[in-house]
């Protein structure tokens, strides 16, 4: 990956619509191989995908919880059996296998906590294999990124 390719990047992350001509301009390519590079990236896994950026309050879903989620056992049967059963939960927005006393930490969204303690009840805490669970609200977002840095 070279300049011009992070330049493409964060060109990208700013405005997912641009259209290649003004892309191509940006980065200083023509449209035809600047077009050519963008597969490339997106046939390499770089570039994952598109899409439009939501404010989770303005559709109904104001609170955040982290869930840090301790597992009766750590094997890779278990781990994976644990990821196949929330990724089927909408609520989970993203889980992470972690170090330290926490094996698994899990960004959720919910109405309210009545939602909240319903997702927990009802669905998280059916999952088997749980020992634990601990979890930490949001009271606002401080800091929130979606363009990765251009290093």
């Amino acid at each position: 990956m070279d300049t011009i390719d992070r330049r493409i990047i964060s060109a990208l992350q700013q405005n997912g619509r641009i259209k290649l001509s003004e892309l191509s301009e940006q980065v200083g390519l023509s449209p035809t191989p600047c077009a050519r590079r963008v597969a490339m990236l997106e046939e390499a896994g770089v570039i994952t995908g598109y899409s439009a950026r939501v404010d989770q309050a303005q559709i109904g879903l104001a609170v955040t919880i982290f869930v840090a989620v301790e597992l009766e056992r750590q094997s890779k049967d278990a781990l994976q059996a644990f990821e196949n059963a929330v990724s089927k939960f909408d609520q989970v927005m993203e889980c992470y296998l972690m170090t330290g006393s926490r094996d698994i930490l899990l960004r959720v969204v919910a109405r309210d906590l009545t939602d909240f303690d319903r997702f927990l009840e009802e669905q998280l805490m059916r999952v088997p294999g749980i020992r634990n669970t601990r979890s930490s609200f949001t009271l606002r977002t401080m800091i929130k990124r979606d363009v990765l840095p251009a290093r």
